[in-house]
């Protein structure tokens, strides 16, 4: 569990991780990891979060690996250095990057130790540590997301009253978890850059607390095709708890292990930058 204040367009970053009811029960390390950082410019935040496969031997490694790749890299030559940057530069400079923390990665996972000399025992020695990820870059009004599996992320908006959007579903259609130590990673990123001039908050959460943070669209009244939906009062109701505690991570965490979140059986994760309240 942390919290943090950056010297980003922000004050208050926060997030929490907490082993999931399944994993306890196995006595499974929690695989999930988190990190958020500040860009070169201190104009942008970065927030990553990560699953680890959990069939694979060395996964809460690769989920530390993941978040840690991508807030070095995501950091580097954010487009608001430039002053002018507009929604065609940010989704060319998020395409390179998001295919830089794949090659990044990959390279890494490669140059462990215990690893062999061929390229198909290179390729074991990466998916060993296979991992999910799912980013944003924070530059008021513009949040950009990339992400590789089934993780996700909603933007908060002061409208008022403050409001919560899924811009980062997690995929519905996949027949299988993509990670980046997957073949297909750099085809199967995601990416989304969304303008909000009333960009109040971003929110980003591991697979594992989707039965908590999301509902079915059949609770609100909607076709299956609309996507699950955020459940109400999970990201605003968890934000007005953040910044009350002044950024403490205190309320994540107690929300990921309360009861409701027994229902959740992977680790649960949720980082979080928000903006002060009003």
């Amino acid at each position: 569990m942390t919290s943090a204040r950056t010297r980003g367009p922000w004050p208050f970053v926060a997030g929490a991780s907490v082993q999931g009811r399944e994993h306890r029960a196995r006595g499974r390390e929690n695989q999930d990891a988190f990190r958020a950082a500040v860009s070169d410019d201190g104009h942008a935040i970065v927030l990553a979060v990560s699953d680890g496969a959990g069939s694979q031997e060395r996964s809460s490694l690769g989920s530390h690996l993941a978040v840690d790749v991508a807030c070095q890299t995501l950091t580097a030559h954010v487009p608001a250095q430039a002053g002018q940057a507009g929604l065609a530069d940010w989704q060319s400079w998020l395409s390179a990057a998001g295919h830089g923390v794949v090659d990044d990665y990959l390279r890494i996972a490669a140059e462990l130790p215990g690893r062999a000399a061929t390229d198909d025992e290179r390729a074991a020695t990466a998916h060993s540590v296979a991992a999910t990820l799912t980013a944003a870059v924070i530059c008021p009004p513009w949040a950009a997301f990339l992400s590789i599996g089934d993780c996700f992320g909603a933007v908060l908006v002061a409208e008022p009253p403050e409001r919560c959007y899924l811009v980062l579903p997690p995929p519905t259609h996949s027949e299988f978890t993509v990670f980046l130590s997957s073949s297909s990673a750099r085809a199967r990123m995601r990416s989304f850059v969304v303008w909000e001039p009333e960009l109040s908050g971003v929110m980003l959460a591991t697979d594992g607390c989707a039965a908590l943070a999301l509902d079915h669209p059949a609770r609100r009244g909607l076709e299956p095709a609309a996507g699950p939906q955020p459940a109400r009062g999970f990201f605003v109701g968890l934000a007005d708890a953040v910044r009350a505690s002044d950024g403490d991570a205190e309320p994540i965490h107690r929300l990921l292990s309360g009861e409701q979140a027994e229902r959740c059986t992977d680790d649960l994760t949720v980082l979080c930058a928000l903006a002060a309240a009003g």
